[in-house]
């Protein structure tokens, strides 16, 4: 672990999860940039503190964005899922995350 890194439990309440698509592999290949779904309070400096705590690399740059929730039928019903919040890094020349690997 680096020097003055210390990953604490507000790290872990940031990055909610890796999105897994067609479009970040693209990303990840092409531009070195991961996608994650992050809590909707988190702010860009929390962000880039949170993936630098838990996977040991150099954040250069954190996109973030509110993906509004898509209408869905509940029965005769329906109703709206929540608003989340996106976030696109992009990390250091030659690192890796290695929990956004897909498994074939």
């Amino acid at each position: 672990m680096a020097k003055g890194t210390i990953v604490s439990a507000e790290s872990y309440g940031i990055i909610c999860r890796p999105l897994l698509t067609e479009r970040s592999t693209i990303q990840k290949e092409k531009h070195n940039q991961y996608a994650f779904e992050v809590a909707r309070s988190a702010d860009k400096g929390a962000i880039k503190r949170a993936i630098k705590a838990l996977f040991k690399v150099d954040v250069l740059a954190v996109r973030t964005m509110v993906v509004p929730g898509k209408y869905r039928r509940y029965g005769r019903g329906g109703g709206l899922r929540p608003d989340w919040k996106k976030a696109i890094v992009t990390i250091g020349k030659g690192q890796k995350i290695e929990v956004a690997e897909q498994t074939a």
